[in-house]
């Protein structure tokens, strides 16, 4: 078995989950569930998928290897995950997604949930050690299976839309000509329905009916290219889109630009009155000041800030959010932030983060790109080298955990190291408080930089710089098309 969890969920090629992978894991996850107790037999689990030419096969082996344990599978569709989820904790049931969210569109993956949540990482082990003892038997027993058509239910949708009708106050949106970059993610339809909803105008753009990889952390050129002709073709206050399944954001100002993630889930959370946030180690480092919230730092992906939100509620934190650098905004707290109770979801949602901005927007009187300057963050960036496998990126991280020759040599053409956070890669201050943050994707063969700067000038040129170490460590000359033009 070639897949393996990533930082949210299991991660492989479509030619590997279209076939026994996807029927050990999910066999796995089932007996784990019902083995500790938390599920007994017949009871329900829902699944859903996104709009990847993969994920409807990918769909019918995870119900029948649910059903071949006795379980009631009911197929929700395509659908956001947060909707899923939020459908499925509310019945205090399982569930799985079926997405290989941002990640290129020749790989898929699964997303689990039980029925209190998100599994963990603890989870994760269980459900790997559980994949080790899945016999031959066992999968000829759900291939020759008659298992029933799993029971169709659009209700998870609905419910969704009308949590998200409780964030704002009715007509909240008014005056605002938003563009909603619909391509291929399964958030496509309902982002222009709820914009409209708030009175905002909502101008479809680029649909597509084949599956277009939209990474919201690391956005491409070509992507960043339209976002720029459609901001001024149809003079736009705003332009909002998600990745494939729905739980990252994407919202570019009124020329086009996106605004960084970490940027949209400290609006959220200021907008919610959180008093304490949870975000992982690539989040701005400028968050933390003048926040009338205290900061809890984590590893990077979802169950560590979930875990994290967790023990900030435990030591009596009562308005908890957490956010990632991709935008992705969780609840673990119930807020009155609309007409009545919004309610908690400890799981990443794009629709949270892209409402707060578009609301702060519509409450002031500059643009977009004015408003979000106004945060004070320091000028930040990321980007990735593909193909760039796991023992190289494991390799490079421990030739320069080593010593500090290795790490003063290794960045000695982008500047002088003056401290190091090793809780998710390397993350390295440098002189002129300048931020390098050098880790493996867990998702993908990708190594990730992230950087940070007092300008973007600066920021480009380190980011720039820090790629170009990072080829040269594999012996390869592959840059960002963007950051080489």
């Amino acid at each position: 078995m070639v897949a393996k969890f990533g930082t949210s969920g299991l991660r492989g090629l479509s030619t590997e989950l279209v076939g026994d992978t996807t029927l050990i894991y999910t066999l796995a996850f089932g007996r784990y569930l019902l083995e500790t107790n938390q599920i007994s037999e017949f009871d329900t689990v829902y699944i859903g998928r996104d709009f990847r030419e993969s994920s409807p096969e990918i769909l019918e082996l995870c119900a029948n290897a649910l059903s071949e344990l006795n379980l009631n599978v009911v197929d929700c569709g395509t659908l956001p995950t947060p909707a899923l989820a939020y459908h499925a904790i509310g019945r205090l049931s399982a569930s799985l997604m079926v997405t290989g969210s941002h990640i290129p569109a020749d790989r898929n993956g699964i997303k689990f949930y039980r029925p209190d949540g998100e599994i963990s990482k603890v989870d994760e082990m269980e459900i790997t050690r559980f994949a080790a003892m899945i016999t031959k038997t066992d999968i000829v027993a759900v291939k020759r299976a008659n298992s029933p058509p799993a029971r169709i239910c659009d209700e998870a949708m609905r419910g969704f839309e009308t949590r998200l009708k409780t964030f704002l106050e009715a007509g909240a949106l008014s005056g605002l000509r938003i563009g909603v970059y619909q391509h291929s993610t399964v958030a496509r339809d309902l982002l222009v329905s709820i914009l409209e909803y708030y009175g905002a105008q909502a101008i479809p753009l680029g649909r597509s009916e084949t599956f277009i990889p939209v990474d919201t952390e690391a956005v491409s050129a070509v992507t960043e290219t339209l976002l720029q002709d459609w901001a001024a073709e149809h003079q736009l206050d705003a332009i909002v889109s998600a990745d494939g399944d729905g739980d990252r954001p994407l919202v570019a100002d009124q020329t086009g630009t996106p605004l960084r993630g970490d940027l949209l889930g400290l609006i959220s959370a200021l907008h919610l009155g959180a008093d304490a946030v949870v975000t992982p180690v690539t989040s701005n480092s400028s968050i933390e000041k003048d926040a009338p919230f205290e900061t809890f730092r984590t590893r990077v992906g979802s169950p560590f800030v979930i875990s994290g939100m967790e023990s900030v509620e435990v030591n009596g934190a009562t308005a908890v959010v957490g956010f990632e650098a991709n935008g992705g905004v969780l609840l673990q707290s119930n807020f009155d932030c609309g007409p009545s109770r919004f309610e908690a979801l400890p799981t990443r949602d794009c629709f949270v983060p892209i409402l707060a901005t578009l609301k702060n927007l519509a409450a002031s009187k500059d643009d977009l790109g004015t408003l979000a300057r106004s945060f004070g963050l320091k000028a930040a960036l990321a980007d990735r080298l593909e193909n760039y496998s796991t023992d190289r990126s494991s390799s490079l991280v421990s030739y320069l955990s080593q010593n500090e020759d290795n790490l003063r040599d290794f960045l000695a053409p982008v500047g002088q190291p003056v401290s190091i956070d090793t809780i998710d890669g390397l993350r390295i201050t440098l002189d002129g408080e300048r931020i390098i943050h050098l880790r493996p994707s867990g998702n993908a063969p990708e190594m990730r930089c992230y950087v940070e700067a007092s300008s973007l000038s600066e920021a480009r040129k380190l980011l720039r710089d820090g790629l170009e170490l990072l080829s040269g460590w594999t012996g390869s000359n592959v840059i960002s098309e963007r950051l080489s033009a």
